[in-house]
C-alpha cells in the first residue's frame, strides 16, 4: 500500500472517533424535553441509485393498468410475465375491503404485502426532498426554492440524510440521537446509539453522535496498520505501540488526539465484540444476501443492547445497485427480492426479541425514477414511495399521493418524473416524535420542516 498523508487520515477516521467527538459539547437544545423511556430504535435502510417508484406501486384498475402498461410497453416487455397484471399483488388499504385507488406490489414483494395485510407496514406515496411546497407551474416558472443540484446521486443522497447537497455535515439520524443522550452519556453509549454497516454518508453523525461502523455482526476491522506492514518496514508495528501507549501528556494536540481516538477505537470495538458473544442464537433465518447479513447484524445489536446500555439507537444499513438507466428488467426484480427477504426476516426476529414494537424499519432512496422509459431502463427522477415496518407502525396505508401513470399532470416535472407531495422532512417528523424527540427538538433536526402543513403524518397507531 503507498503511504500518504490521505490514506492515512482517511482510513484513520473511520476509526470510532470517540474522543474527539466527546470533546464537541452538548446539542444546541436540551435532552430534558425528549422522552427516552424504554427501548427504541429506528432503521434507515437506503436504496442506492434510486428506487423506480413506478414499479413499487403499480396501477391495478385495468383501465389505468392499461395505460401503465402502454407508457411502459418496451420495460414490460422486458419483464414478461412477472408485470403481467394477473402476477401483481393487489393492496387492501385499512377500513376498505376491496382495493382503493387499485394500487397494487411487484411480485417481488409478496414479505412486503405480508406486513402490509397484517397492519405491520405502510407504503408512503411521492416523498423526497424539497425546500417549501412546489407545483408543475412554480416549477416551471422557477418560482420556488428548490433543493440544490437535483437529480444528482452524491447530493439527493445527502439531501435525504441531511437536508442539504453533498457536503453537510450533520444526518438527522445523528441529531435525533444527540436529542436522546443525556450530557453524562459515556463513550461506549455514544458510539453504539448510532451503528452503520455501510461507510459514507452524514446521515449518523450529530453534533455529539457518529456513526460506529459494524461489518457481520462485529465492529469493523481496523486494517489500518495491518497494510503498512506489507512493505516489511515495521511502521505498523510502531505506530501501534505509539497509539497504544500511555497517554500522551505533550504539547502536541495532533499526536494526543489521535492516540487517545485509536486507544478509545479498540477499547469501544472490544467491548461491543464481547457483548456480542453473549448475544442470544436467533432462530430466525435471514436470507443469505448482503442486505440480510446487514439486518441480522442490526437484529443482534439489539438483542444486546442491555449490554451496551443503551436504551435509543439509530441504525443505517444499505444496498445498491437502484440506477436502472439499463437492463432494469434484469435487474431491479433481484433487487426488489433481496429487500423484501431481509425486511421480512428482520420483522420475524423483532418479534422473536420481543422487540417489534419498539422498532421502527423505514427505506429511503436517492429519488424516484421518471414514468418514460429510455429503451431498457428509466432515468433519475424525483418524488418516490417509501415503506415504514413495525408493530407500532399504523399498517395497511398508502399516505401521500400517488400519481396516474399519464404524462402531464399537476405533479409531473416532465417525462413523468414526480414532484414530490411530502417532503423528506415530513416523512421523517413522525419518525423523530416516536422516537421521543420533542417539537422544538424536531424542528432544531429538520431545518425546513416548519415550512410544510404541520398536521403531520399519521405513521404511528396511537
Amino acid at each position: 500500500m503507498a503511504l500518504n498523508r490521505r490514506n492515512f487520515l482517511k482510513q484513520l477516521s473511520a476509526l470510532s472517533l470517540i474522543g474527539t467527538q466527546s470533546g464537541l459539547g452538548g446539542t444546541a437544545l436540551s435532552a430534558l424535553a425528549a422522552d427516552h423511556s424504554g427501548y427504541k430504535a429506528l432503521v434507515c435502510v437506503f436504496l442506492f441509485g434510486g428506487l423506480d417508484n413506478h414499479d413499487v406501486l403499480i396501477p391495478y384498475d385495468p383501465a389505468e393498468y392499461n395505460e401503465y402498461a402502454n407508457r411502459r410497453s418496451s420495460l414490460l416487455g422486458l419483464h414478461g410475465a412477472s408485470r403481467a397484471r394477473e402476477s401483481l399483488l393487489p393492496l387492501v388499504p385499512q377500513g376498505t375491503s376491496t382495493p382503493t385507488k387499485n394500487w397494487a406490489l411487484p411480485p417481488e414483494l409478496p414479505s412486503v404485502k405480508t406486513l402490509f395485510d397484517s397492519g405491520e407496514a405502510s407504503l408512503i406515496a411521492n416523498v423526497g426532498p424539497l425546500i417549501e411546497p412546489v407545483t408543475r407551474q412554480s416549477f416551471l416558472d422557477q418560482s420556488v426554492r428548490l433543493p440544490p443540484r437535483l437529480f444528482s446521486h452524491n447530493d439527493q443522497q445527502a439531501t435525504w440524510q441531511a437536508s442539504a447537497p453533498e457536503g453537510a455535515q450533520f444526518g438527522w439520524g445523528g441529531l435525533f440521537a444527540d436529542a436522546l443522550l443525556s450530557e453524562s452519556a459515556s463513550a461506549d453509549t455514544l458510539a453504539f446509539s448510532t451503528i452503520s454497516s455501510v461507510g459514507g454518508g452524514p446521515f449518523l453523525t450529530g453534533r455529539r453522535a457518529f456513526p460506529y461502523l459494524v461489518s457481520g455482526g462485529r465492529a469493523a476491522d481496523i486494517f489500518l496498520l495491518d497494510e503498512l506492514d506489507d512493505d516489511q518496514s515495521n511502521l505498523g508495528a510502531h505506530l501501534e505501540r505509539h497509539f497504544k501507549g500511555d497517554n500522551y501528556s505533550g504539547s502536541h494536540l495532533l499526536r494526543r488526539d489521535l492516540q487517545n481516538s485509536y486507544r478509545n477505537a479498540l477499547e469501544t470495538n472490544a467491548a461491543y465484540n464481547a457483548a456480542q458473544l453473549g448475544a442470544p442464537e436467533l432462530a430466525t433465518a435471514f436470507p443469505q444476501t448482503g442486505l440480510g447479513s446487514q439486518l441480522r447484524g442490526v437484529a443482534n445489536s439489539i438483542s444486546i443492547r442491555n449490554q451496551l446500555s443503551v436504551s435509543r439507537q439509530v441504525f443505517f444499513v444499505g444496498i445498491g445497485g437502484f440506477d436502472t438507466h439499463d437492463n432494469q428488467a434484469g435487474s431491479l426484480p433481484q433487487l426488489l427480492s433481496e429487500l423484501d427477504g431481509a425486511i421480512g426476516a428482520f420483522a420475524e426476529a423483532m418479534r422473536e426479541l420481543g422487540q417489534h414494537s419498539n422498532v421502527t424499519l423505514f427505506t429511503a432512496s436517492d429519488f424516484g425514477r421518471t414514468l418514460a422509459v429510455n429503451g431498457d431502463g428509466t432515468d433519475h427522477g424525483w418524488g418516490g414511495h417509501q415503506l415504514v415496518v413495525g408493530g407500532a407502525v399504523a399498517g395497511r396505508q398508502i399516505i401521500g399521493t400517488p400519481t396516474p401513470p399519464v404524462f402531464d399532470h399537476d405533479l409531473d416535472a416532465g417525462g413523468g418524473r414526480i414532484i414530490p407531495t411530502l417532503s423528506v422532512e415530513q416523512f421523517a417528523a413522525p419518525l423523530g416524535s416516536w422516537f421521543g424527540l420533542s417539537n422544538e427538538e424536531l424542528a432544531f433536526a429538520l431545518p425546513s420542516l416548519g415550512n410544510f402543513d404541520s398536521a403531520g403524518l399519521d405513521l404511528f397507531a396511537s
